[in-house]
């Protein structure tokens, strides 16, 4: 898979947030939290797994994915998943 800095990372997760769960751009920041800030609920947060297998053409583990409360965190396992 092609390299991808920290900011494509969060750019193309930005994009996804906007155009597929239509969050405001402005409300998207690194320390924003997928459940307070952004109001996601369960199926949100699947929905998103989902959009980031596709991303990554990599599972994301229940367990790593529990994990996952804010926008950082987000790009922190894309990341991780990108590298092995």
């Amino acid at each position: 898979m092609a390299e991808y800095t920290r900011d494509e990372i969060f750019n193309l997760l930005k994009e996804i947030l906007v155009n597929d769960f239509e969050i405001e751009a402005d409300s998207i920041e690194g320390d924003a939290n997928l459940f307070e800030d952004l109001e996601f609920d369960s199926i949100d947060a699947v929905d998103l797994a989902v959009r980031l297998q596709e991303f990554t053409n990599r599972k994301i583990s229940p367990d790593d994915f529990k994990e996952i409360r804010t926008i950082d965190d987000v790009v922190d396992a894309i990341e991780k998943l990108i590298e092995e």
